[in-house]
């Protein structure tokens, strides 16, 4: 059994997955209500610092707290914190970003650390699983406008092999009137039960679904932001037609 520590969360300040609304014809993203292409998040990947916070991100670091490690994808993974975190927990960790740059950066990265990560040059909407699955699929603040957030929740839910984890946080639609920072678009912000129903659609069984309240430093002190978290595990049907979860 494999989870984190402390010092490791010291260690790595992960910060936050790229999250975007997502225009499959044209690969744009909307980035604090500005509209961005590929090309733009690119230009915004190129320098050398981080563009995003370095501390891990606290809902994926409770949530892999005593999962066995396996295969994981981090979808619209941006630089590769997430992932690199993950592999430093001893996850076999696949990088999902439409950012060349972004994923460029992310290699450079994973070198200096010393993990092997796959990367994967796609958007998630077009992005095709592989064949087997992933024991973990994280979504992390990938912001989507309908129709093809759903779209993307079944793509996500999609890849989880038998007795997976799929793990969705997001920036909930509440944030925008008692919560701070995120997209003030409420077209790309999430509900908790928009995302129950489409897990439970693709045939995973919640195991958590509220909305999380998540402590932002800023400089005029803490700030809570409200997010929409859900974790969802797909049963493993035995011979005898049983649905049984792995631990």
């Amino acid at each position: 059994m494999v989870g984190t520590t402390v010092g490791s969360c010291c260690q790595w300040d992960l910060g936050l997955a790229v999250w975007g609304a997502w225009v499959p014809s044209l690969r744009l993203q909307s980035m604090g209500g500005v509209t961005m292409d590929s090309r733009q998040w690119d230009e915004r990947y190129s320098g050398d610092e981080l563009v995003w916070t370095s501390r891990p991100n606290q809902f994926l670091v409770a949530e892999v707290v005593g999962l066995p490690a396996g295969r994981a994808v981090d979808l619209a993974c941006g630089e590769g914190r997430n992932s690199i975190w993950l592999a430093e927990q001893g996850w076999e960790v696949t990088g999902v970003d439409f950012s060349p740059v972004g994923l460029a950066k992310a290699k450079r990265f994973a070198n200096l650390w010393g993990v092997q990560i796959t990367w994967v040059e796609s958007a998630v909407e077009n992005w095709t699983p592989p064949p087997g699955g992933f024991d973990l699929v994280a979504s992390l603040y990938l912001q989507l406008p309908q129709p093809v957030r759903s779209a993307t929740l079944a793509i996500a839910a999609s890849a989880v092999a038998p007795g997976g984890t799929l793990l969705v946080v997001a920036h909930d639609v509440d944030n925008l009137i008692r919560g701070y920072g995120g997209p003030p678009n409420p077209d790309v912000l999430y509900r908790v039960s928009e995302v129950t129903e489409a897990v439970v659609d693709a045939g995973l069984t919640i195991e958590r679904a509220e909305q999380a309240v998540r402590v932002v430093d800023t400089d005029d002190g803490p700030r809570d932001a409200i997010d929409t978290v859900v974790r969802a595990k797909r049963f493993e049907l035995t011979a005898d037609r049983r649905c049984v979860v792995r631990e």
